[in-house]
Order: C-alpha cells, then structure tokens, then sequence
C-alpha cells in the first residue's frame, strides 16, 4: 500500500498545476503526454512564452493533456489508502434523508439532522462529528458519503471499523507488513479526515483500549476533523473518551432513532432486548373494558376504566413509576404494552421485558461466547430511558435473582427513571426492599384491576390481554 506522505507530496507537487512552477523534469520520467497532443506533442510538458527577465521563463509545467489522467491516477491511490473499498457506491445522493415510509416524525427527523450534520461536516471538514444509533439506521452510509466526498475532493481520508483498525496496527507488527508499527500508528493519528465506523465493537483489551485513546486524544489536541459512528449509548464510552466527546467546543453529536433500514419488520427500532413487537397489537384502542361481559360486577368494570384512563395519562408523560396489579390475564400486560406502543409511535421504544426474560438475558451474559458482559448488559436494562416489566414475581427468584432486581429496582428509584411494572402479587409479598420503594407515592403509584381473568365468555368479540 502506497504510504500517505507519498499521496500527499503528489497532491501537493502533480495535482494541483498551481504548485508545479519549481518542478524539475527527470530525464528519466517516462510519464509523457498524449502522443497526439498539439501542444506538448506527446512530451507531457510545456513551457510559457515570457519574456527572458520573467521568473517563469525557461520552467516547465505539467501539460493538460496529462492532468485528468494524473488526477485519476491520484483518485484511485486515494480510493486505495482510504479503505473505503466496497463502500465507495455510499453517497449523499444516495442516501433517504427521511428514512422508509411510515417513520415517527422524531424518527425521521433525528435521520435529517444526521444527514445535515453530515454534509456540512463534508463541506466545511471541521470539528468532528459523532454519529450513534442502532444497526442499519444509516450511520456507515453518512459516514462513508463523507469519505467518498472528501476523496473526490483529493483529501486524503481514512475510514476504518475499529476493530480492523486494531487488526491494521496488529499487522504492522508482523515480518510481512511494509509498514513499522511506528509509520501505521503516525498515519492513523495525523491523516487529514480520519472516520472510525463501529466504535464500541473493538476488544476491551488494555492495549487497544490505550491505542484507540492516544489516537483519539491526539486528534482531539490537534483538532483534526474525525467522524465516530457507534451503536454504544453515549455513557458506554470509556471515560476519557467519552470527556472529549463531550466539548460541544468541537463535537457535534447526533442520536440517530431511525430503525433498522435492512429489517423492515421492525419498523419502530425497538432495543435488543425488547418484545415490544410481540405485543403490537395491544394498544389504548384495542383494550376492552368488557361492558358486555356477563358475571362482571360494577367495580371490576370502573377498575378497567380507571387503569386505561391512568396509562393513557402516564404514555402521554412518562414521569414517575406505574404498577398495574391484579389477577392473572386481567389486561395488565395489555395496558403496560399499549403504554410502550404509544411512545415508540412518538419514536421513543422503551424496553419492555418479562422479568423472567430479563433474567435470563442476564445469566446469559456469563456465557463464554456471549458478545456482552454482565455489567454492560445490566447498564442496558436498568438506565434505560422508560422500562417496562411485565409480570414481576420475586417469589421464587434465587438470592442471586432477587438481589439483580433490587439493584435494578434501587438505581431506577434513587434516579427517578419512568418505569412500569406488572404483577399478580400483592406489592406486600414481594421482595420488602422493593414494596418499601413502591409504597413511596411521591414517585410510584399502584393501579389494583380487579377484573377476574379475561375468557371470552359472554362477549361477542375476543380480545388478547
């Protein structure tokens, strides 16, 4: 691979006719012009006609005839060293501003900043730009269309996924290598436009994590444009990084909420660890209070109407904790679901999560081969901006059950983070350390359905709780 420093002497002494004033022909050139060239006759330099007291007089200049073959030759080394490889097809004028048909407005309009963002960044090449969302919302398209433009543009630009710039620098180690770890690691550092796609996805081995830090905080200190796409939370960062990408001083940060463009079933782009999907169908609209229903007592019914008119107050804001509470398949799940619904269609999923299934997402963090560590698993759940847990029952929860749930419990309490639970229990039985922070009323209130459980008798028309 042609080093940097040659691209950007040919950039700066053969690209541009304006720097070619000094340049001294090597009789060994053999770069010469169109053989048909009626000005250079195929020599591929011409010299001016000046008067013999000019400066100029008597120094060649790369002819025209060989420019546009030249710039080419350059485009195509700069296309090279950019890695940009099967991502140079990923342009601006390819790209939907506004996503997929049917996105929430604050979707569709997180997707317009991003772009916007993007495109100045592209134009002015200042500052740097950080770019976070979920897989397949458009952060590598808008960060190769800044490759590709600043390319075409000859500005000599790196795009990297993290972990192949970690693999890069592995390399330079090995007899193989045409690069000493020292000229890779100075590339990297100092090359005009550098953009690090996948942030998060690296090893969290000491090393990289000190070589990604000295190649961020170098380009932080010397204020070199730089472009971060991460599917990592912002307070996922490794701390020093993340204090640098706090300076709104150079950083511009966009949360994209678009969903996964390539998954078209998930049009909302709920978390991972959601199921909110599953219950797309219990909504406000399709909850029946049951008016009809034979062998249903007067206050089974207002219990319905009151826990319907609550949730619908709480999705419009979500402030505070939500406790629906009451016998099994009374509608509770279908209320709690019907809150999630209404604000991812606003754009905003929460997580929703059986505690069983939360549980077991935990657990499975143990596993030798599990992408996620514990830590970063339960950082997910329990910082989560509106968590939904549907049938909480610690009854039967082994010790190391019941103390992740009060962990969960206690952080969502201390930090007054809008939660809404499910149980069949009465709050008494649970575990005392949650029910002391449920019985807080500033903060939590408790909604008892006391609608036995739904079975479709004497109703003409079933509906799912």
């Amino acid at each position: 691979m042609k080093h940097l420093e040659n691209l950007l002497e040919s950039n700066k002494s053969e690209a541009n006719p304006e720097a070619d004033a000094d340049y001294q022909i090597n009789p060994m050139d053999q770069q010469f012009g169109e053989p048909d060239c009626p000005f250079c006759l195929g020599l591929g330099f011409v010299g001016r006609e000046l008067p013999i007291d000019h400066p100029e007089y008597g120094k060649l200049h790369i002819c025209s005839c060989r420019l546009q073959r030249m710039h080419a030759e350059q485009s195509n080394a700069l296309f090279e060293f950019s890695n940009l490889g099967s991502l140079r097809g990923l342009t601006f004028e390819n790209f939907m501003p506004r996503g997929r048909v049917g996105l929430a407005p604050q979707q569709a309009a997180s997707l317009q900043q991003a772009f916007n963002s993007a495109k100045h960044f592209a134009e002015n090449r200042q500052g740097w730009l950080l770019l976070t969302g979920t897989y397949g919302s458009g952060k590598t398209h808008l960060a190769a269309a800044i490759a590709n433009e600043t390319l075409s543009k000859g500005i000599p630009t790196l795009f990297l996924t993290v972990p192949d710039l970690l693999d890069w620098l592995r390399f330079s180690f090995s007899a193989d290598s045409e690069s000493s770890f020292e000229e890779r690691f100075e590339e990297i550092r100092q090359i005009p436009i550098l953009i690090l796609d996948d942030f998060g996805t690296q090893s969290s081995t000491a090393w990289a994590q000190e070589k990604l830090f000295q190649i961020i905080n170098h380009r932080y200190i010397s204020q070199l444009p730089t472009v971060i796409t991460s599917n990592y939370r912002f307070n996922d960062f490794e701390g020093r990084i993340r204090s640098r990408l706090t300076d709104p001083e150079i950083v511009t940060r966009v949360d994209i909420l678009a969903p996964d463009f390539r998954n078209p079933t998930d049009e909302v782009g709920h978390p991972e660890l959601s199921s909110l999907n599953l219950h797309n169908k219990q909504k406000f609209e399709t909850f029946s209070l049951r008016q009809n229903e034979a062998g249903m007592m007067a206050e089974d019914k207002a219990s319905l109407k009151r826990a319907l008119e609550i949730a619908q107050t709480f999705a419009e804001n979500p402030r505070g904790w939500l406790v629906f509470q009451g016998p099994y398949a009374c509608g509770k799940t279908h209320l709690a679901a019907a809150i999630g619904n209404y604000q991812a269609s606003l754009g905003a999923p929460p997580l929703f999560v059986g505690v069983p299934d939360l549980l077991d997402y935990l657990r499975a963090a143990f596993a030798p081969n599990s992408s996620q560590s514990l830590d970063r698993r339960f950082e997910e759940i329990r910082s989560n901006r509106l968590l939904i847990l549907d049938d909480l029952d610690t009854q039967s929860a082994t010790p190391w059950a019941r103390e992740k749930i009060y962990q969960l419990f206690n952080y969502r309490y201390v930090a007054e983070l809008p939660t809404v639970m499910t149980t069949s229990r009465v709050p008494a039985e649970l575990d005392q350390r949650l029910f002391s922070r449920m019985s807080d009323t500033r903060l939590c209130k408790v909604v008892y359905m006391s609608a036995p459980a739904y079975t479709g008798a004497g109703t003409k028309k079933s509906h799912s709780f």
